[in-house]
């Protein structure tokens, strides 16, 4: 597949590293002569200095023979020219753009990018993506991230594995036998930086992340075997109200989801439109490292401090500062790769990365044939995939204990007419079931392969 990426920010380096490495064609264009220097120098793809809605430049980048167009520059009004050129003058089938000023996206404007209007295929708000992801980690306490799959029949969980965890050192087998109609399984864990798909035979570990596949029905039932009980946040304050703190306390705002919630925004204007707008938040005026204005905020007596600044060190700083004030926890969003692993030390207890949630959106729309979602996990290191299989597929029809399916992939769920089915060796897959497939990003290629004649799931 040839690609075309107008960016070579975090996000546009990390789709283009993604699909360079699964042997596409990839050309990048920036101004950035750095940015595109890097790029050069690290991965397997064109790199272009230019502006990435100009025709010349994209025609440099092969817009004539492109399938895609990708444009998640830093700005709005690139990437829309981006996609209106590449349509108008270079045709390209798909075209893929990053939206992120919210009057943009407003319901009363939807048909702003109309194939007639301007031709954006699929828009991506990062902010209201990150907000939903937000909400989801609230509804789960108990989760590092959760992800709905199968028409919300299914839910991936990143569950902590925690010294009082009950299953500790239990071959999986075990687990299946000993609770059958849990509807849970295991499809991956992460273990000291290295994360590989478990047999039956393997155990869980303090401290190991597991990746679980489970009917949305026992999700609540799963996090309790793992030990987690953890109560839903009722008292809540979030530090940032840019707009991926707009848009998250609206969503609070409509589902009740907090009994009392405080925003924390530095800029004064900003404070003042936000006091205005939103009816049932108390937003203060201050930096989220003031111990007062914290205070202020009764983080004494918070369930959950949520810092979604522009700025990673305060979020980190904030929310370190927030726990040894009171709070209870803290879910902090981080841009960058640079503290990720240092996180923990300062006392982080969950990390939202953006940049993830933009590139599973856009791999969702990259995979070819019946792909109806796609997450990525561990900095790309996996995917959680939900394809549809088709009639002529291989699988279809065919016990699973039959199929030679590559390493590196677990089937965790099936879901046929909206009803949950735990795999197992009998397992059957059916035409139009809902298949959803852990696999590691060193065996897209060979799953890609496996099914590309008749199965067309990528």
């Amino acid at each position: 597949m040839r690609i075309v990426i107008c960016g070579a920010g975090q996000v546009g380096y990390g789709i283009a590293e993604r699909l360079a490495a699964e042997q596409n064609d990839v050309s990048v264009i920036d101004t950035s002569p750095t940015l595109v220097n890097a790029l050069r120098e690290r991965i397997d793809a064109r790199g272009i200095v230019g502006h990435g809605a100009y025709p010349d430049v994209l025609a440099e980048a092969g817009a004539a023979e492109a399938d895609m167009l990708i444009a998640v520059t830093l700005h709005d009004e690139v990437n829309m020219i981006a996609c209106q050129v590449a349509h108008s003058i270079f045709n390209v089938p798909l075209k893929i753009a990053r939206i992120r000023s919210q009057p943009y996206l407003q319901p009363h404007w939807q048909t702003l990018f109309a194939t007639d209007q301007l031709p954006i295929d699929v828009v991506i708000s990062p902010e209201i993506e990150v907000a939903e992801m937000v909400m989801r980690r609230i509804a789960l306490p108990g989760a590092l991230d959760s992800v709905r799959f199968a028409s919300g029949t299914v839910a991936l969980l990143a569950i902590e594995c925690r010294e009082e965890c009950p299953i500790l050192n239990m071959p999986l087998g075990q687990l299946s036998a000993l609770f059958p109609d849990l509807g849970a399984t295991v499809v991956g864990i992460f273990r000291d930086g290295d994360l590989f798909i478990p047999n039956s035979a393997d155990q869980l570990y303090a401290s190991d992340l597991a990746y679980v596949v489970v009917e949305q029905a026992n999700v609540a039932r799963t996090l309790v075997l793992f030990g987690h009980e953890e109560p839903e946040a009722g008292r809540i304050v979030i530090a940032g109200g840019g707009n991926v703190g707009l848009a998250l306390t609206r969503a609070m705002e409509r589902q009740k989801t907090s009994k009392r919630l405080r925003v924390i925004e530095a800029d004064a204007t900003r404070a003042h439109r936000l006091a205005d707008e939103l009816k049932r938040v108390t937003v203060l005026h201050g930096s989220a490292l003031d111990p007062a204005i914290l205070q202020e905020a009764d983080i004494s007596d918070a369930d959950l401090m949520v810092a979604l600044t522009n700025d990673d060190q305060v979020n980190i700083l904030s929310s370190a500062l927030a726990k040894r004030l009171g709070a209870k926890s803290n879910l902090v969003l981080l841009n960058g790769r640079t503290y990720h692993e240092l996180s923990r030390s300062f006392g982080v207890d969950a990390v939202i990365d953006p940049k993830s949630v933009t590139i599973s959106r856009v791999l969702q729309h990259v995979r070819r044939g019946r792909i109806r979602a796609v997450h990525s996990v561990q900095n790309g290191v996996a995917e959680v995939i939900e394809v549809e299989a088709l009639d002529t597929s291989p699988l279809v029809g065919r016990p699973l204990y039959e199929l030679q399916l590559p390493d590196g992939l677990r089937i965790g769920a099936v879901s046929r007419n909206g009803i949950f089915i735990r795999p197992n060796a009998q397992t059957r897959i059916q035409a139009k079931d809902h298949v959803v497939i852990f696999v590691k990003s060193t065996a897209v290629r060979q799953v890609e392969q496996f099914f590309r004649v008749s199965l067309e799931f990528f």
